[in-house]
Order: C-alpha cells, then structure tokens, then sequence
C-alpha cells in the first residue's frame, strides 16, 4: 500500500497543478500553428495529436492551423521543380502551387486528421478556401526598396470563421491548412501558416496562440547567448523585430499581430520537446517565450521560480 501511495502522490500533485490553468482555459479557443519538426518525426507527431486530444477533453477548444514546407521540398523534388526562396518565401509558380495544394490538403492534413481521430470522431480537415474561410490578394515582398513578384504567394485580406466556429460548436477540432482564394483575381494562394494562425486566432476572440517552432523560443542574445526571453510585451517584441533571424520573424510578427488583436497571449514553444503544449498551457513554469499585450499585469508565473515567468 505504501508503494502505490509514494508512486500515486506525484501523479496527483501534477494533476493539481493543472487544475488553475484548466479553470482559466475552460471553453476557451486555443489556436495551434503545427510546424517544424513535430511535423516530421513521428513520435513527436503522435505526442502533438495526444496533447490536441487532451486539450479538447479538458474542456478547451483547439483549432490546428499547419503549413508543410519539408513535405512541399520533398514533392517539389520529386516532380522537378526547384524550391526557390526570396524574403524568407517561397517562390510559387502556378505548377509549383498545384503540388503545394496537393501536399497541405491531401497529405499533411489528411495525416494530421487521422492521428487526431485515433482518439475519436473529433478532428475535420478543412481548407482557407472552404467558406471562404481565409481571402487573400497576391503578396509582393518588398527586397532592396523594389516589390518583387513571388508568384502565387498571398497575402490575407479577410478572415470568415463561421465554418470553423461552427465545427468548435459541435465538438469538433477543426485542422486548417494555409491556402487561400483571391476575391480579386480567383486564383488560389499559399499562405504563410504563421500569419494565417495568427489572423484566425485574432478573428476566433482566442486566448491563446501557440506557435511550434524548432528552437526553445526566442533567445535573448542570439548567438551570443542560448538564453531564452521567457516573457515579453508587444512593445518590448515590436523592438527586437529588425535584428530576428528571417524564420523567426513571421512567427514572432504573427504574435505579435495577436495580442494587438485581442488574443490574451501568444506563446512560441519548442515542438522537438515530448508534449510542449501540455507543459506550455498547465505548468507553472512553462516552456518557451510567451508574448502578452501591452499592460498586462504579471501572470502568477512571473513570481514562480525555476526560470518561470
């Protein structure tokens, strides 16, 4: 008896310590960008579904955006098409956009939605085209002072989540892939899923934001330092934004986008560590680097110890 009372005890003290985070959360819309390598490996992607299916048991309202670079590469690759990138974009012709469709909708999503229904009839797939769900207009980056045509890459003008709150009323865990049709022209786009998780979490009225990355978060002093900003204002991020290495800035302008949109917080979490999302959303400390809008008074994991914010 006393064996399983010592081994039991802790379980139970993690599950308390939950139970804060839970109630704060509770109903609540969390948006969560898929990338990096929790796309690839498959363990992590087991984990990942497992923390999504968790937090839609624990009375949270997940919504999955994901883009899928590594696998476009990939199926670039195999139809001979170079990858070809120009202000951190991907240059997307018509030929190129079809596998990039293909890829997002047919393969990333389809795999996603199905680890997230081994746990139950949860996860639909859907599209920015489906109801008009994302609208965007042809992107053209700015490099060296001149606007650079990117082919098929947009930009988005206009967020309809009816769909997908739709889906969230029933139960449902929607899984959205970063692709868009133009009002203007009618053609398809890829968009970047940063921004894209960004623009839905604003228009759901979400609490949080959380974007998978494959580093720890955002480092203090790159590459002087591996030491990582566990917390930060929208102010404070607007600052650093020029000096960010060119993966990092979409992810940290997208959260950066969200808490001046009326997100409550936006977080980047490490997607190579087990079940970072758990940790991420019922700890105390926390992992990652967690952006709050300016004014914001300090969470109780500012006063916590152990590196917690």
């Amino acid at each position: 008896m006393s064996t399983r009372k010592h081994t039991a005890l802790p379980k139970a003290q993690i599950l308390i310590e939950a139970l804060p985070w839970l109630t704060r959360h509770h109903g609540k819309v969390v948006v969560i960008k898929f990338g990096g390598n929790a796309m690839v490996d498959e363990d992590l992607k087991a984990a990942f579904a497992q923390d999504v299916v968790f937090l839609r048991h624990a009375g949270l309202r997940p919504v999955v955006v994901h883009g899928g670079g590594p696998q476009i590469s990939a199926q670039l690759d195999r139809h001979g098409l170079v990858s070809e990138f120009k202000a951190g974009l991907r240059v997307t012709t018509p030929e190129a956009m079809d596998v990039v469709r293909m890829v997002l909708a047919g393969q990333v999503q389809r795999e996603l939605v199905g680890l997230l229904n081994q746990h139950g009839p949860l996860a639909v797939g859907l599209t920015g085209e489906d109801a008009h769900t994302i609208t965007a207009r042809k992107h053209r980056p700015e490099i060296d002072g001149e606007l650079v045509d990117i082919g098929r890459v947009g930009e988005i003008t206009e967020i309809d989540s009816g769909a997908i709150e739709a889906l969230l009323a029933d139960g449902r865990i929607p899984v959205v892939s970063s692709i868009a049709r133009s009002a203007d022209d009618g053609h398809v786009y890829n968009v970047n899923a940063d921004t894209a998780a960004a623009a839905l979490a604003a228009a759901l009225g979400a609490e949080t934001l959380m974007v998978l990355t494959d580093v720890e978060g955002l480092y203090e002093d790159w590459p002087g330092s591996d030491e990582v900003i566990s917390r930060l204002t929208a102010r404070e991020l607007e600052k650093l934004l020029p000096d960010l290495a060119s993966g990092m800035v979409p992810k940290m302008q997208g959260c950066l986008y969200a808490v001046r949109n009326g997100v409550h917080t936006a977080r980047v979490i490490d997607g190579r560590v087990p079940h970072s999302i758990l940790l991420e959303i019922f700890t105390d400390e926390g992992i990652g680097t967690m952006v709050v809008p300016d004014g914001t008074a300090p969470s109780p994991r500012d006063s916590a110890e152990g590196g917690a914010r």
